[in-house]
């Protein structure tokens, strides 16, 4: 099943976005419109004007808005929001991002980036057993949940937001239907995702 996507790219460098632009319209499983955003100055306009599902956006754009501040003045509150990066960046800078994305993720990884965000915007009744599959970051997610690491702790190792990595859990627990952290052991050990000498001190 093909799902309508709706991506804005804000990134001032022309050839970045056409390679971006290239990378995306290659996505399967999605029927991607692209709205280009080359200015601050037009930012909150174009964004209201296209009402986009996910907003890929270089941190470093003129005017240095929050996520926050772009979905609420812009009034698309569900929009996405990812951090383009291209070089070594200040973790603080993505730290609200709901995602991010690097000029060498693959097409593989960042289709499941974006399926992951969307995930919990999918009716059930168009889930298949594919639900079952956990993407790479979500097998990271458990493996530091497995650890006892907190919310704020996975968000710091993982360069997430709290907010992305709350998503992630509960997207985990609805695929897998594992709502505890004695289950969620269990599930990495028999999944070869961590050794139990790792976790011995938990047990």
């Amino acid at each position: 099943m093909t799902s309508n996507l709706k991506i804005a790219i804000a990134e001032p460098s022309l050839l970045l976005r056409s390679g971006l632009e290239t990378q995306l319209k290659r996505l399967t499983g999605f029927k991607v419109q692209l709205v280009e955003i080359i200015t601050a100055e037009s930012l909150f306009e174009s964004l209201r004007m296209h009402k986009p599902d996910v907003l890929i956006i270089n941190p470093c754009f003129p005017g240095n808005f929050t996520p926050q501040l772009l979905k609420e003045e812009s009034g698309c509150q569900e929009m996405k929001c990812l951090a383009l990066l291209y070089n070594v960046i200040d973790p603080a800078l993505t730290r609200h991002y709901d995602e991010q994305i690097s000029i060498f993720d693959g097409i593989n990884e960042i289709k499941s980036k974006l399926e992951g965000l969307l995930v919990s915007d999918i009716p059930k009744d168009t889930e298949t057993e594919d639900t079952q599959t956990l993407s790479t970051r979500e097998k990271e997610i458990v493996v530091c949940v497995v650890k006892g690491m907190t919310n704020r702790e996975i968000a710091d190792q993982l360069f997430l937001s709290t907010h992305t990595v709350i998503t992630h859990r509960r997207n985990i627990a609805r695929k897998l239907q594992i709502h505890s952290a004695s289950g969620l052991i269990v599930y990495a050990i028999v999944n070869k995702l961590i050794e139990l000498e790792d976790i011995q001190q938990k047990i």
